[in-house]
């Protein structure tokens, strides 16, 4: 089973304590409850992991903002500056550019980050029912991808930007498979139109090759010449793409879900790259009561027979 990377012990941190910064390092925001789950998950209560979390804001390493919408005061816990220049420090993990502040921690983005969490959860719990790899640092937040060329900053119509970025290994018989997921998660706040945009990014980034610059055309490429897709530089096999939908009650998910599928059906560009793409489209509660490998994932594509996230062809065969 997969573990979390630890940090070097230090004066006053437990082991636990160690294992909590990189995970809030990498995903931002959690809850207590969260991240007992990831990290000791048979614990029965959330006191232990509230402790450290308690250790970890006196010595500045965390700190926590409370929850919006909340009678209760639930507490959501983020990593400090001084927290992520530790974790930088190990060398363990890829520095990330983003910075969560108090400010951002305590902003209307709380319900959004909890619910990429809890998709990621999902699998991660699943995962230790069986033989299968996905663990507490399995998935990364907003990774972006260019899906055009020129000068373009993060955020504009040049880059494509998941929400997380899953990987999870697939043990079945002797066969293991390495998937990755690129996963969008929508609370039904956003406009169905947006949500269809969102895939119109794919289809994009699916036949994006990238172009020489100015200054390096008419020169024979390292490559030998040859020319090909940008996502071929990162994954193995394109990633498969799930839009996990919740915050509306089941009926009000379906239609939406419905009507994702007549838009993609409706864009030349996703058509042109229908072939390329495996899509699919789920509920939050769906995932969490089933897990990712049940007949719980409407293809967005072609035949709307419920599947599982492998995104199964019709012969019955999964994609690689």
């Amino acid at each position: 089973m997969s573990t979390a990377t630890t940090m070097p012990r230090a004066d006053g941190l437990s082991r636990l304590a160690q294992e909590l910064l990189p995970v809030l390092y990498q995903h931002r925001l959690l809850t207590a409850d969260q991240l007992t789950r990831l990290l000791r998950p048979t614990a029965t209560t959330t006191r232990y992991v509230r402790g450290q979390l308690q250790v970890l804001q006196e010595h500045g390493l965390a700190d926590a903002a409370r929850r919006r919408h909340n009678q209760a005061g639930e507490l959501l816990w983020y990593i400090t500056p001084f927290g992520a220049e530790t974790v930088e420090a190990g060398g363990e993990l890829p520095v990330r550019a983003y910075r969560i502040t108090g400010q951002a921690a305590a902003s209307a983005l709380q319900e959004h980050t909890l619910a990429i969490n809890d998709t990621a959860l999902a699998f991660v719990e699943h995962a230790r029912r069986g033989d299968d790899e996905c663990g507490p640092l399995s998935w990364d937040m907003e990774l972006a991808h260019r899906v055009r060329d020129g000068n373009a900053r993060h955020g504009d119509e040049a880059w494509l930007t998941p929400d997380a970025v899953l990987h999870y290994v697939r043990a079945t018989g002797d066969e293991r498979m390495l998937l990755t997921f690129m996963i969008e998660v929508d609370r039904s706040t956003m406009s169905i139109s947006r949500l269809a945009a969102k895939l119109h990014s794919y289809a994009r980034y699916a036949t994006y090759v990238p172009q020489p610059s100015p200054a390096a055309r008419g020169r024979q490429p390292a490559s030998g010449g040859l020319v090909q897709e940008a996502w071929r530089e990162r994954y193995r096999a394109f990633p498969r793409i799930l839009f996990v939908l919740t915050g509306a009650p089941p009926q009000v998910l379906a239609r939406r879900a419905a009507d994702v599928r007549a838009l993609a059906a409706a864009d030349p560009r996703i058509a042109r790259a229908a072939s390329r793409i495996q899509v699919g489209v789920t509920s939050l509660e769906l995932l969490q009561l089933h897990g990712p490998f049940a007949p719980i994932v409407t293809p967005v594509l072609g035949d709307a027979t419920p599947t599982d996230a492998l995104l199964h062809t019709a012969s019955g065969k999964a994609p690689a």
